[in-house]
């Protein structure tokens, strides 16, 4: 899978937010609020293809937790990501 390439993160304050750029005019409901980790692992994803084993990795090389929550930390992102139709095709 593959993270939308027309999307572009932003940083706005305390917040990390995901817009479709080129909108006349902008539509909130197509803004997509992230939190700090989503936000990063978004900027380390962009761009390439990957798999639940990739994201799960980079939350265990950040974070002090176990495979088992990294793992289910990761499918949930996924899971919004796809959801929010976040990913490309």
């Amino acid at each position: 899978m593959k993270l939308r390439e027309d999307l572009i993160l932003r940083h706005v304050g305390e917040d990390y937010i995901i817009v479709e750029p080129g909108q006349d005019q902008i539509d909130m409901s197509r803004v997509y609020t992230l939190n700090e980790t989503a936000a990063w692992l978004w900027e380390q994803l962009q761009g390439k293809e990957f798999l639940l084993t990739e994201v799960t990795a980079l939350l265990l090389d950040r974070y002090e937790v176990d495979e088992a929550t990294a793992t289910d930390d990761a499918q949930k992102l996924i899971d919004l990501f796809r959801a929010q139709n976040l990913l490309k095709g």
